[in-house]
């Protein structure tokens, strides 16, 4: 057996088996069935060079991620994506080989085992889309990856207005803002880079994209995060992965003429006892239509919801602070819950300027957030 696989080995590698897999489950993530394109349920594997490539896609976007191993013969094949990474995932953290004969097999070696599955030509996988042309600039991992946190989750489900479900970059010298809004609420964070860029553009990237880009920003240990923008399609390359998705046509709200440019009533508290405030009167109002009301008054602040039919609830907590005369306003809860639980500050502002304009929410101390909500009618 083994002289007749030498003798028509297309590809042979060997590599870390923790290299593989964690190579496996990024690119994984691109993968979604599909009954149409089979191979579209591959992920392609690839030796070349030094270096072992993995890639996938859903042509929405393309993840590709890639590590140093120990090539012997070049070669790909496109293997089955959930059998291909269950399988590595049960593998010790030792050695493999994998072996690609010229009959589509793959063939895994580890000590004790060895498996064959067969996959699909390379040759059917779709071509990785390239960027050759546009703007191409890095930025730090840390304030994207921040930026992304607190933005994404503002961003629309509903594809009746496509521009609301993606995330909006705008990249002015060295500011850079990232947006989203369902138009219900909308969060905003900015950052300065450490050097003017010397341009002025602004592009629109899926919620979905932007949601890939996080996970891989989170398991990232490099520094700095390259991107390239071209026609339609956007680049994201770091840490031996890379992301490529098409991007959102279409004209992003023009939202700077709604951000409160000042408030009448602020009130300064904890971000975990008004989390926890929240909690306890959601648990009330979800049955209904998750409205709460939350109203500020000298030296603290009330949640509380109409009468249910599964009845009332009421919370207070002391504030630190409170700025101006007491107002009240009505809020879908959920919206408070998502931005108080991707605040990093222990203490958060709470901004009104009356109960028919839009509430704003914003950090006790770090400069650059602004997320508002707008209020409901009742």
């Amino acid at each position: 057996m083994c002289k007749e696989i030498c003798l028509h080995e297309a590809m042979k590698l060997i590599c870390k088996q923790i290299d593989l897999a964690l190579a496996l489950n990024l690119a994984n993530r691109a993968v979604s069935p599909n009954n149409t394109l089979p191979v579209l349920n591959n992920i392609l594997l690839k030796a070349e060079g030094k270096k072992v490539f993995l890639s996938a896609t859903n042509l929405e976007i393309a993840i590709s991620s890639s590590f140093e191993a120990d090539i012997e013969n070049e070669g790909s094949l496109t293997i089955p994506a959930k059998i291909f990474t269950s399988y590595v995932s049960l593998l010790e953290d030792k050695e493999v080989e994998l072996t690609v004969t010229n009959g589509n097999t793959l063939i895994i070696k580890s000590p004790g085992s060895e498996t064959r599955m067969k996959g699909i030509s390379s040759e059917e996988f779709p071509s990785a889309p390239k960027i050759e042309k546009g703007d191409s600039f890095k930025f730090p991992v840390k304030p994207v990856l921040e930026a992304l946190e607190q933005v994404v989750f503002a961003a629309s489900t509903n594809t009746s207005r496509p521009v609301l479900t993606g995330i909006f970059w705008k990249v002015v010298g060295r500011v850079v803002k990232l947006a989203a809004t369902d138009s219900y609420r909308l969060g905003e964070k900015q950052f300065e880079l450490s050097k003017d860029l010397g341009m002025d553009t602004s592009f629109i990237v899926p919620s979905k994209t932007a949601q890939e880009l996080q996970k891989i920003l989170e398991n990232s240990k490099d520094e700095e995060l390259e991107v390239r923008v071209g026609k339609g399609q956007i680049q994201f390359k770091v840490d031996g992965a890379e992301l490529v998705s098409r991007l959102i046509e279409g004209n992003f709200p023009d939202y700077d003429k709604i951000l409160p440019k000042e408030t009448k009533t602020t009130a300064v508290l904890s971000t975990e006892e008004f989390l926890l405030g929240l909690k306890k009167v959601s648990v009330i109002v979800r049955e209904n239509s998750n409205n709460v009301k939350v109203r500020i008054e000298k030296g603290k602040l009330l949640i509380f919801s109409d009468e249910t039919q599964v009845g009332q609830g009421a919370t207070e907590i002391v504030v630190e602070n409170v700025k101006g005369e007491a107002l009240e306003t009505a809020l879908n809860v959920q919206y408070l819950l998502d931005v108080l639980s991707h605040l990093k500050d222990t203490r958060v502002n709470f901004s009104l300027n009356d109960g028919l304009s839009p509430v704003m929410v914003t950090p006790a101390k770090t400069s650059g957030y602004i997320h508002i909500i707008m209020p409901l009618k009742v």
